[in-house]
């Protein structure tokens, strides 16, 4: 008899863990990492389709970008929040204190940053335990997320990161260049640029998990067998994101230096060190938040004008000529002609380029439309 999928997770984990990794076994772990993958994704819509969103949970995105607080229940979510925006969001000293999301708004370098409180992330929340369900679909909707542990709890970022991932969300990782066109013959036919470790076995062991037998695979650049399984399943969100450890104002300089030592080691990655209650690295904290979002300012000028070089208009790192006109006004698309660049991102000043111009932070913009 087949058990519920968190069983069968289980046991397909458990059957992972004892399987050595060789050129041997490489295809049937690939098949058991493809079957883990559909029985998540299986689960979190379950979990996700099961009772509708909770009360307070669909929240309005504004500003210029949205970032999210994700972490265990009392790790100081709310009073970072209260600290930052000056929004009121209830704090006690026991969990679940934040059963809605609450939404504050930070500005910091010109840019609006709309910031969420959401309710404590637990182990299980990716199928649903908890208000897994609901907080999940608010993280998946974000431009970035801060993880947020407390010095007492740094093993915590762990199961959070799991969490994350198991819901689908890939963080400070980019997309892979993959791409799988179905055919109607022909088997499973595997083209690359640049090196490549899976082969063709491995792609077919992915792929017969999905029932595909006949399709052309691109891949750009490297990628693992789970880059691939990400592709087949299809529904990956890629976010940014940072770790931020709180309460340090309650810990020695020994314990803050060991804590910040074990989280680079494990991750990768320096955490921000903070104290919400004392206000400890709260400029530091907004400045990661910025530069997380990769921002960059660029500045309007009239046709017959002088440029405002007081207030930019704040837009994300790789934006086109048609970002900022979208941004503007919607109807600036189709009455685009041209526009004129002063900047780093042209050979000379007041250079004409198009829609799919790509701007670079600093640049004077002039956009010249029908009338």
């Amino acid at each position: 008899m087949v058990g519920s999928l968190e069983e069968q997770i289980a046991e397909l984990e458990a059957e992972l863990t004892k399987t050595p990794y060789n050129k041997a076994t490489s295809k049937h772990i690939g098949r058991i990492k493809a079957k883990m993958a559909k029985l998540r994704d299986e689960a979190v819509f379950r979990a996700m389709k099961s009772g509708g969103g909770g009360e307070g949970f669909s929240v309005k995105k504004s500003g210029d970008a949205t970032a999210v607080l994700v972490g265990f229940p009392s790790t100081g979510k709310s009073t970072l929040l209260n600290k930052l925006t000056g929004t009121e969001s209830a704090v006690a000293a026991y969990a679940f204190t934040t059963l809605t999301v609450v939404p504050g708004a930070l500005e910091h370098k010109g840019a609006k940053i709309q910031l969420l409180d959401i309710p404590g992330l637990i182990a299980g929340a990716a199928m649903g335990k908890g208000r897994g369900k609901e907080v999940i679909g608010v993280v998946r909707s974000a431009d970035i997320i801060i993880i947020l542990v407390d010095v007492f709890n740094g093993k915590h970022a762990n199961v959070l990161i799991k969490e994350l991932y198991d819901a689908g969300i890939r963080i400070n990782v980019p997309k892979p260049d993959i791409t799988i066109k179905k055919s109607a013959v022909g088997g499973i036919r595997l083209s690359a640029v640049g090196a490549l470790d899976l082969d063709i076995e491995d792609v077919r062991s992915i792929l017969s998990e999905s029932k595909m037998m006949n399709a052309e695979v691109l891949v750009r650049g490297n990628a693992t067998q789970e880059d691939f399984i990400d592709a087949v399943q299809g529904n990956r969100i890629y976010v940014p994101a940072f770790i931020a450890v709180n309460k340090v104002d309650l810990i020695d300089k020994e314990a803050y230096l060991d804590i910040e030592h074990t989280i680079k080691e494990k991750f990768g990655v320096e955490p921000l060190m903070i104290s919400a209650h004392s206000g400890y690295h709260m400029e530091e904290f907004k400045d990661s938040i910025y530069d997380c979002l990769g921002f960059m300012r660029v500045y309007l000028k009239p046709r017959d004008g002088d440029a405002d070089l007081e207030v930019p208009l704040i837009i994300r790192t790789g934006s086109t000529v048609e970002t900022v006109c979208i941004k503007l006004h919607r109807d600036f698309v189709r009455r685009f002609r041209y526009a004129r660049v002063w900047g780093d991102s042209v050979k000379h000043g007041g250079q004409r380029v198009g829609l799919t111009h790509t701007l670079l932070d600093g640049d004077i913009l002039s956009i010249i439309i029908e009338h």
